[in-house]
């Protein structure tokens, strides 16, 4: 017989990773797996969506998939695990996998006794995990008041073990984290009429989720009527289309909606406008389109109007600065990464390309070829995002002739480009049909002031007039 240590040793589980420097949860999208697989080391077994971008995440260990923990769907805390595997199949039977991967995370506990195996668990890389304290879960054949207090004991253990100090025990109050809790007073739902979809009785997100959601409006039930009458009485009518469909705000979604208010309420914004004709720079990306060295590659306006600003910070350096707060300096950048606006069905993102002022013009066509692939599957990595400084957002793309954005927080400036239009223009005396644009550039007046601003929104105009001045400015 395979005794419990066996079994702990045998059944391993690999948790929810931080795939975001701080992240505290992710939902999962997708299992690429199912019990009974056999998986290899580094072989990508699901995808999860992060408060920043959807990640795949690969296992750790070889061996044979035992159990899925959580459904597509779920969110997750990170620290909590996700996937038990059996890392030595064909050994023979065991009693049970160890207590943790068969019960759900919360109310996750060890027999009483039963000590955890020593030794770190195997995290990915630069990933780690969260530290969970000890908890114990009901014994078989325990009564219900017993279970009750058992998962009320395993819900005050993992919230003392995530940071958060748990009210008292309350006969008969339901059980839930405090940010469920939060969640259910926002909502305006009473957790005492919550039904719990959990067998320990814990109240989820979910939960809360379906209790507010409309519930179908149903004609009132008539009063007693005698059995003769009640057989010809019609059914309740179901009133359909609801007025409103309450959606909840969670990942990209919801780390840009916080960033940009954050943005918004701190950098003192201001914007610049410019219109200027581009009839020159078209032409210039329709000879690089035909151009051997720049075969297979992305080449559109957004590549030249990406050159174009980096000759222009190139000029102005200035302008490519962050402001810290804490230190009251101001940090002056000596490299660009060029972020660029991209949105997609989970929300905006703005990926950067590292070191973008380093960048031959085909380099720079590969790598916005490359972000934007990656952005439109939904496989932009958390490192992607981060670092950024100056962004460009083209809503030209939508004919949108041109915008006020918000600056991506961190950053100094961010340039808005917008459609690109025939229009009739004054060339050489007179009035001609040309490509002409409007650009918008916003920045962070306590770090860029007017001149600054305009000198460097003027040179980027400048040169999609006249695109040589990417060769002589350079």
């Amino acid at each position: 017989m395979t005794t419990m240590t066996d079994a702990s040793a045998r059944f391993r589980e690999f948790k929810m990773p931080d795939v975001g420097e701080g992240l505290t949860e992710a939902e999962i999208l997708k299992w690429y797996v199912q019990p009974g697989d056999t998986v290899t080391d580094g072989q990508v077994v699901c995808e999860v969506e992060t408060a920043k971008a959807a990640v795949e995440l690969p296992i750790p260990y070889d061996g044979v998939v035992h159990e899925l923990r959580f459904d597509e769907g779920t969110t997750v805390d990170v620290g909590t695990a996700i996937i038990t595997v059996d890392v030595a199949p064909g050994s023979g039977e065991a009693e049970e996998p160890p207590p943790a991967a068969t019960e759900p995370p919360l109310a996750a506990a060890e027999p009483e006794g039963e000590a955890k195996p020593k030794g770190r668990q195997p995290v990915l890389v630069g990933y780690g995990v969260a530290e969970s304290s000890t908890k114990r879960r009901p014994r078989k054949g325990a009564s219900v008041p017993e279970q009750a207090q058992a998962a009320q004991a395993a819900l005050q253990a993992e919230l003392n073990g995530h940071g958060t100090a748990p009210e008292a025990p309350v006969a008969g109050r339901p059980l839930a984290k405090p940010p469920v809790r939060k969640l259910a007073k926002d909502l305006g739902v009473d957790l005492a009429t919550v039904v719990p979809s959990r067998p320990d009785g814990i109240i989820t997100r979910e939960d809360v989720h379906a209790a507010a959601a409309p519930a179908p409006v149903t004609a009132p039930a008539p009063a007693a009527v005698p059995a003769q009458a009640a057989a010809a009485a019609p059914e309740p009518v179901v009133v359909g289309g609801a007025r409103e469909t309450r959606l909840p705000v969670k990942g990209v979604r919801k780390a840009t909606a916080q960033a940009m208010v954050g943005s918004a309420f701190t950098a003192p914004h201001v914007t610049e406008f410019v219109t200027v004709d581009v009839t020159r720079t078209m032409k210039l990306v329709e000879e690089l389109k035909a151009d051997k060295d720049m075969a297979g590659l992305r080449v559109n306006p957004l590549l030249l109007i990406a050159k174009a600003l980096l000759v222009a910070i190139k000029r102005h350096p200035e302008v490519n600065a962050s402001w810290d707060e804490a230190n009251q300096e101001i940090v002056l950048k000596h490299y660009v990464n060029l972020g660029i606006a991209a949105a997609t069905p989970r929300g905006l993102i703005v990926p950067n390309i590292k070191d973008a002022h380093d960048k031959t013009l085909p380099q720079l066509a590969e790598a916005l070829g490359e972000l934007v692939a990656t952005a439109r599957e939904g496989k932009t990595s958390p490192a992607a995002m981060q670092g950024g400084t100056v962004t460009i957002t083209n809503v030209g793309v939508f004919g949108v002739d041109t915008g006020t954005p918000i600056l991506n927080p961190g950053e100094a400036a961010i340039l808005a480009v917008g459609a690109i239009k025939l229009q009739p223009w004054v060339h050489k005396g007179k009035v001609k049909p040309r490509q002409v644009t409007t650009l918008a550039l916003s920045f962070d007046h306590r770090l860029v002031d007017g001149e600054l601003g305009s000198k460097v929104l003027a040179d980027v105009a400048a040169i999609l007039e006249q695109p040589k001045r990417l060769i002589t400015w350079a």
